[in-house]
């Protein structure tokens, strides 16, 4: 399997600290989750039904015309190469690995490219896969030119796949609402704004026919009775959602001038997390995990991406870490 961020009981055990002395940030999930209220026993006794009213509250709240909810957007991932036969597949890098790696895995040629390269040699692509904003690397773009980009695939029977897991703070980017149009497909995920990634809960944005397809791969009851209950609750909790865009917009601007302070100004991010791109990226990943602070480490391009610290003793916590790592790194250079 690739790498990813969570990885909480592996450092533990590397470095000898009990999970629970732990700051992790290496996820860019929201930390304060949603407050997720109790579970009718229902919900654990019968299997999940379909019709329960979930994917219209989510079309509702995603302004799409139809979603379909599945096992995190990780499944849809895996899922959608299967639905086609060998293609030209462009893909954002640096970006979620698991799209490149589905749709090789899948046979189809893969190549991954920065936003510029992507885009201006779109014409090669039979599928482009964006990420938006991009994770790590925060890259966003423009709708115009994205609705042209699928106009374009979509003639010479292309796809155009949108992985929006970090829009929720700022919906007006979105492009959901467009996804009754053939071969746009945007994913989302209820684990990153809502904190609930243990729900493994997610939905797709796409075309009825691409729907009924990617149902019929992926099978029934993807997602478990207690997960549909409680995302049914969440979707609608319009004055949580708003309050919680505006507080993840201002914890991330908070997050950026805070790493800028002790000299590591992001090189991108969005309101969930922060991406520094540096030649010590390792070292200052290892200075952090001995101080019981995790965080996401790339080593292609060197880079480190910072999650939201939760409460007021967290932002503290890190801040003291960045300024004693800084004042050694100084110490050592004037030696």
């Amino acid at each position: 399997m690739l790498e990813h961020g969570g990885r909480l009981l592996r450092a533990a055990r590397r470095y000898g600290i009990p999970a629970s002395d732990w700051l992790d940030l290496s996820t860019g999930i929201n930390p304060e989750t949603w407050p997720v209220p109790d579970i009718p026993a229902r919900a654990w006794h019968r299997l999940p039904e379909d019709d329960d009213g979930l994917a219209e509250i989510a079309a509702d709240y995603y302004a799409a015309p139809r979603v379909l909810p599945v096992a995190g957007s990780q499944a849809a991932i895996q899922a959608l190469p299967e639905l086609r036969s060998r293609s030209r597949v462009g893909v954002l890098a640096p970006g979620y690995a698991e799209h490149a790696h589905a749709w090789r895995r899948a046979g189809h040629a893969v190549e991954t490219l920065s936003a510029d390269e992507l885009l201006a040699q779109r014409a090669r692509f039979d599928v482009v896969v964006l990420i938006h904003p991009n994770n790590p690397g925060g890259d966003r773009f423009e709708r115009e030119a994205l609705l042209a980009l699928h106009e374009e695939l979509q003639a010479r029977g292309g796809w155009l796949l949108i992985d929006e897991a970090f829009m929720d703070a700022t919906p007006e980017r979105s492009l959901c609402g467009e996804t009754g149009r053939e071969g746009l497909i945007v994913l989302r995920s209820a684990g990153k704004f809502f904190g609930l990634a243990g729900a493994r809960a997610g939905f797709v944005c796409a075309a009825p026919d691409l729907l009924a397809a990617l149902r019929d791969r992926l099978g029934p009851w993807t997602l478990t009775g207690p997960a549909r209950h409680v995302l049914r609750h969440a979707l609608a909790d319009r004055d949580w959602q708003r309050r919680m865009r505006a507080q993840l917009l201002a914890q991330g601007e908070r997050l950026a001038a805070l790493l800028s302070v002790h000299g590591l100004a992001p090189t991108g991010g969005s309101a969930f997390f922060q991406w520094r791109r540096d030649p010590r990226a390792a070292q200052w990943h290892e200075a952090l995990a001995r101080r019981a602070i995790l965080t996401r480490l790339f080593d292609e391009p060197a880079s480190l991406r910072f999650g939201l610290p939760g409460d007021e003793d967290e932002w503290r916590r890190l801040d003291l870490a960045l300024a004693g790592i800084a004042l050694n790194e100084s110490s050592e250079t004037q030696r």
